[in-house]
């Protein structure tokens, strides 16, 4: 039983995953340690929410077609 606990707190302790740093491209390991996360520190964090704050990133706005509205079957206007 003893042997199973360190292979899983082995494999955990192997298996760090990286990500790079939104802003500047850094990696970043994804640890509680990291304390900025996905952002490498303080500094890219603001960056980045200042260029959400200043509208620089923008989500496209979907279009409603037609097609889009529940049909049904009826029509409502035919009273």
């Amino acid at each position: 039983m003893g042997t199973q606990h360190f292979a899983s707190q082995k494999s955990s302790d192997t298996t760090v995953r990286i990500v790079n740093c939104p802003q500047c491209g850094i990696a970043v390991p994804w640890t509680s340690e990291s304390r900025y996360r996905p952002f490498c520190s303080q500094r890219c964090k603001m960056i980045d929410l200042g260029a959400w704050a200043s509208e620089a990133y923008r989500l496209p706005a979907a279009e409603k077609d037609e097609d889009d509205a529940p049909n049904d079957g009826g029509d409502r206007s035919a009273g």
